[in-house]
């Protein structure tokens, strides 16, 4: 049974075209082929990765946001109500009506007190500002890296400036120090993304957020293994680009310098633009769809692998208008945080309640001074 499974898995007209075979992607005269044994290294690399954040986080980033006078807001705890805190962590966190009607009968709670509870409930699961900071600050500066090794790796390969070079001889192209590195990198980081989802800063575009690491593990995993490695490298420098400025701005954002995180937000949605929604489809789908076919026939691999590129272009499509939205608060009145974030809620007394209460207090006050004779 797992003979056959293996089989069926590595049956050659799956991964590469007709007329070429496993065997001639051997070593051998001097030239080195991408294997799928290879990808065993990407897990230590995670590890390894997740290790440097938190030493970077630590020593690094706290003591920069420290400096920088980044400061969580404070917040109001819920109090203890055994009814409450049973539905909120084995039912929803979001009520419904039925539920907040149902809830104020077994508290004996006004509406408006229950739905406070829940707010600062809410609250108190949500991360701080000093823990945004810290996690974009890691994320700016490993794509910087990242994109500076993509730049090495890339700069003086002539499919960088004539894209029909990425097919010349394909798919027997030997593989460069410098590309196996290049994604080992890469698969280390967004596979670290995964295993760090648990307790990174939920945003709204969570499950887009999944679906794109999938979607890239997916698509390097099968390129290196296809020895699609040139145009693989292409598209991880493109993306590597803008992401930099992204998490850049919101560094800046989230230490209050308001006019310098505008100014990068304003070039990362220009680069954005220009290298997801131009250069992905226009430039790098198209050298996938169209070039190959000059050299071989179509075979499942070819379908596969633009597929998934595919994929990719829809989530830009969608982080796009997000992002369209967040430029015209920025035009037109004031961008603060990341509009993919879940901010935290306004869970504050109501107007009327905090009079009663000012009342409540400047009335003990006149009789505390009026028994002491004041």
């Amino acid at each position: 049974m797992l003979h056959t499974v293996s089989e069926w898995l590595w049956w050659e007209r799956m991964w590469l075209p007709e007329k070429v075979s496993w065997s001639d992607l051997e070593d051998s005269e001097g030239r080195v082929y991408a294997k799928a044994c290879h990808l065993y290294a990407a897990l230590p690399c995670a590890l390894c990765l997740l290790l440097v954040r938190y030493l970077f986080e630590r020593y690094l980033a706290t003591p920069l946001a420290d400096l920088w006078g980044v400061r969580d807001h404070v917040r109001l705890t819920a109090e203890t109500n055994p009814v409450l805190e049973k539905h909120f962590c084995s039912q929803a966190r979001v009520l419904s009506q039925a539920d907040l009607r149902s809830l104020c009968k077994k508290t004996s709670w006004p509406e408006r007190k229950v739905q406070v509870w829940f707010k600062r409930r809410r609250n108190q699961e949500r991360p701080g500002l000093h823990k945004r900071f810290c996690e974009a600050s890691w994320r700016c500066v490993f794509y910087l890296f990242a994109f500076v090794a993509g730049v090495l790796a890339l700069y003086d390969k002539p499919w960088l400036y004539n894209l029909k070079e990425v097919w010349a001889g394909f798919p027997k192209q030997s593989m460069l120090p410098s590309q196996y590195y290049y994604y080992l990198l890469e698969m280390g980081f967004y596979l670290s993304l995964l295993l760090s989802l648990t307790f990174d800063v939920k945003r709204k575009d969570f499950k887009e957020q999944v679906t794109h690491h999938i979607a890239t593990l997916t698509l390097l995993s099968f390129s290196w293994i296809s020895n699609y490695i040139r145009i693989g490298t292409l598209v991880m420098a493109c993306h590597d680009s803008a992401d930099i400025l992204l998490e850049g701005a919101k560094v800046f954002n989230y230490a209050k310098w308001q006019r310098t995180a505008n100014t990068m937000f304003v070039v990362f949605t220009a680069l954005f633009t220009l290298t997801r929604l131009v250069i992905f489809p226009f430039w790098l789908i198209h050298c996938t769809w169209v070039y190959p076919l000059e050299e071989f026939a179509p075979f499942f691999g070819y379908y596969f692998f633009n597929v998934m590129l595919l994929v990719l272009q829809i989530l830009h499509l969608y982080w796009a208008v997000l992002i369209a939205r967040m430029l015209l608060k920025l035009i037109f009145n004031k961008l603060e945080g990341d509009d993919r974030s879940d901010e935290e809620e306004d869970d504050s007394d109501s107007p009327k309640e905090r009079n009663k209460k000012l009342r409540h207090i400047n009335g003990s006050g006149a009789r505390g001074r009026g028994a002491n004779g004041h």
